[in-house]
């Protein structure tokens, strides 16, 4: 699956701008707004190491909780994680293109796995 053009879904906690789905690598924009969070979840496959542009989030992760407002963070396959947004935060994800191994644990907008 390719992206030729930038496509922009909306989500329950902002949305993903989705700037290119390669072979390799899928590389887009998270906007989250400020207290929102994405799901619990964690992936079989896919590895992503996110950037920070802008904003203040806290990070669940294998290494407990992490407030972080710059820098970047690489999320293994296997580690169970969770993005807050302390601010309204803006994101750059590069991850392998394993687009469908999301499993959710706990999700504020009723997506679980079941």
């Amino acid at each position: 699956m390719k992206i030729n053009e930038i496509t922009i879904i909306e989500k329950p906690w902002g949305r993903e701008i989705w700037l290119a789905v390669e072979n390799e690598y899928v590389g887009k924009i998270l906007e989250v707004k400020k207290g929102a969070r994405l799901s619990l979840q964690y992936h079989k496959k896919k590895k992503e190491t996110i950037y920070i542009l802008e904003g203040k989030m806290k990070l669940i992760h294998k290494d407990g909780e992490l407030i972080l407002d710059e820098g970047s963070i690489t999320i293994e396959p296997g580690d169970h994680h969770r993005v807050e947004a302390l601010e309204d935060l803006k994101l750059i994800e590069v991850s392998t293109p394993h687009l469908d191994d999301i499993v959710r644990l706990h999700d504020d907008y009723g997506r679980c796995n079941d």
